[in-house]
Parts: C-alpha cells; sequence; structure tokens
C-alpha cells in the first residue's frame, strides 16, 4: 500500500497544491492573477476533454460504455437525495440542499488529478469517463433545488417560482461543462489525427499546467478553511462536525462508487475514475448554481466543505486509497 501513496506524495502536482497552501499559512504574498488561474482552469478541462475525445474515439463503444454513463447518472441522483435526508433534520434546509447538491456533483480537477495519477502509473482509462464527468455536473443541482422546494417548512407562498430557464442554463450549459464537452466532442471527431496536430500544446504541456493550477487551488483552499469557522452561527454546526462530514461522505461515496465499478467489471483505471467521480464534491458548477436558485443557503458551510476539505482529501489520501482497495478487491 506504501507504494501507493508514494507514487502520489511524490507527484509535482500535489506538491505544488501543498506549497499553495504553506504560502497561506506562512502568510506568503504569493498569489495567482484571477485571469491566469481562469486560463489555467479553461486549458485544463480543454485538454482532458480533447484527450478523452480522442480515446474515445480509439475505442470500441460497446454495451460496458453505456452501463457506465448510466451508473454515473444513477450515482449523481441518488448521492444528493440520500445526502439531503442526512442532513435535513440537523441543519436548515437550504443549507442541506445546498451540500446535497455539492457532494452530488464532482470536481472536474479531482478528476483531472487522477487521470494524472494514472498516466503517470502507465494505467490506461477510457475516455467515456470524461463524458460521464461532464454529464454528472447537473443532475445534483437540479435535485437539491427541487428537495430544498418540497422541505421548506411550509413556506412556498412566500418565495417565488424557480427561473427554470437560468437554472438549466447554469446547471447545464456553464462554460465548464460546455468547454469540456465540447472539446470532447472534437477530440472524438478528430481522433489520432487531431492529436498529432496538438499534442504539444495539450500533452506535453499538461503537468507543467497543472502544478500552476493546484498552486492556486492550495492557495485558496487554506483561506476557504477559516470559513468553516463562520458556518456554525447558520447551521448550528460547529466546524468538526462540517470537518469530520466533510471526510464520511467522500468515503461512503466512494464505496457506493467503486462497488458498481466492480460490479460493472469495469478495467483498473475506469473503476478509479468512477470511484473518484463519486468521492469528489463541486467546488465551481454548484455555488455558481447557488447563488442563483438557492441563495438562502449559507456558502460558508458547503464550499469551505468541498473545497477546504474533500478536494486536499481525495488528492493526498482518497485517489491512492481507493486505488489500493479497488486492486485488492479485484486481485481476490
Amino acid at each position: 500500500m506504501d507504494s501507493f501513496f508514494l507514487t502520489n506524495l511524490s507527484s509535482p502536482p500535489l506538491l505544488f497544491f501543498f506549497l499553495g497552501a504553506a504560502a497561506v499559512f506562512v502568510r506568503s504574498d504569493l498569489e495567482i492573477p484571477t485571469q491566469i488561474a481562469k486560463f489555467l482552469s479553461l486549458y485544463l478541462l480543454f485538454a482532458i476533454g480533447f484527450k478523452g475525445g480522442v480515446a474515445l474515439a480509439e475505442s470500441e463503444l460497446d454495451a460496458t460504455v453505456g452501463l457506465t454513463i448510466a451508473a454515473s447518472l444513477l450515482l449523481a441522483c441518488v448521492v444528493p437525495v440520500y445526502v439531503f435526508f442526512l442532513l435535513q433534520r440537523r441543519m436548515p434546509v437550504a443549507d442541506a440542499a445546498a451540500i446535497a447538491a455539492t457532494y452530488g456533483s464532482i470536481s472536474a480537477v479531482t478528476f483531472v488529478t487522477c487521470t494524472s495519477y494514472l498516466d503517470a502509473a502507465g494505467i490506461p482509462w477510457g475516455g467515456h469517463l470524461v463524458a460521464a464527468m461532464a454529464l454528472m455536473e447537473s443532475p445534483a443541482i437540479i435535485i437539491g433545488i427541487l428537495l430544498y422546494r418540497l422541505y421548506r417548512n411550509g413556506t412556498a407562498d412566500t418565495d417565488g417560482p424557480i427561473d427554470w430557464a437560468d437554472l438549466l442554463k447554469e446547471s447545464c450549459l456553464n462554460g465548464s461543462v460546455f468547454l469540456i464537452v465540447g472539446s470532447l466532442l472534437i477530440g472524438w471527431f478528430t481522433g489520432p489525427t487531431g492529436m498529432a496536430q496538438i499534442s504539444p500544446f495539450v500533452a506535453d504541456l499538461f503537468i507543467g499546467v497543472l502544478c500552476l493550477f493546484l498552486l492556486d487551488m492550495g492557495i485558496v483552499a487554506a483561506r476557504r478553511l477559516q470559513d468553516l469557522r463562520h458556518a456554525q452561527q447558520t447551521t448550528g454546526l460547529g466546524p468538526t462536525t462540517l470537518i469530520g462530514a466533510s471526510l464520511a461522505l467522500p468515503l461512503v461515496n466512494a464505496a457506493l462508487a467503486g462497488a458498481i465499478a466492480l460490479l460493472l467489471g469495469l478495467p483498473e483505471g475506469d473503476a478509479l475514475l468512477l470511484t473518484i467521480l463519486g468521492a469528489s464534491a463541486s467546488y465551481i458548477a454548484v455555488p455558481a448554481a447557488m447563488r442563483l436558485a438557492l441563495p438562502e443557503a449559507n456558502p460558508s458551510t458547503y464550499l469551505p466543505m468541498s473545497l477546504a476539505v474533500t478536494f486536499p482529501f481525495n488528492l493526498l489520501i482518497g485517489i491512492p486509497a481507493y486505488h489500493y482497495v479497488l486492486r485488492l478487491l479485484t486481485a481476490n
């Protein structure tokens, strides 16, 4: 098991993430300008989408691909429901709905980091998992909003109607989803020929750009961790409880996704990617949608839970631990 963690700990992207966090703790003035950080994010989404599309073009579309995508959508629908009912009696309904949407949706950066981990280990993975990732972002957002509307303690006549056009646009056509789906389709259409044309940009620069992006994410995550202290004012739950939930939820969701992957007989790389999709939590798409459709929810609760706790946990411990357990179970 040590080799899995050593491989991950020796990964430059992960070390740059901790360098960013250390910069905050020692009060360095290290900063990634907002526009540069946005460019890095767009590059990663473009690159992983395009590479996934090329891999999809080179693979055979069989029943397993369809079942994997169906299982991904099932996860995106089941997780927010059980998380909501687990939390709704312990905190305000709006916060429970926002957290449910957060953990039902996914983190594209966690997925990208996991593909980098697999590439470094020489383990192949299927491009259809990129499509699954894109499809998993939106259902949880919509389900979270619906659950809030159904269980908001009889305040229906004080709230205005949901603007479904804006909500669907924000959850299904936001920039990250649109870019990764578009890149996937272009990669699928152009195949290996397209990859040969832009390989120096898509492949050779990928790890370096990921390092810079995770440096910025380390800075942001360390700052967000402090926000959990203010969450108790609205949720009634202390930082220790929220941090515990932020660690427990990815483990439960990873177990659920991993069980599905084993049931489907997915190959090693695909099984790990489906597991990490289940274990990850959104900190980009969901907050944007919650600000629009559920402003009653407190961002200082669901955002630091996903970004400051679950995200680094999955990067440092989750990816190698899930990989080890999956390999152990398939070996037996």
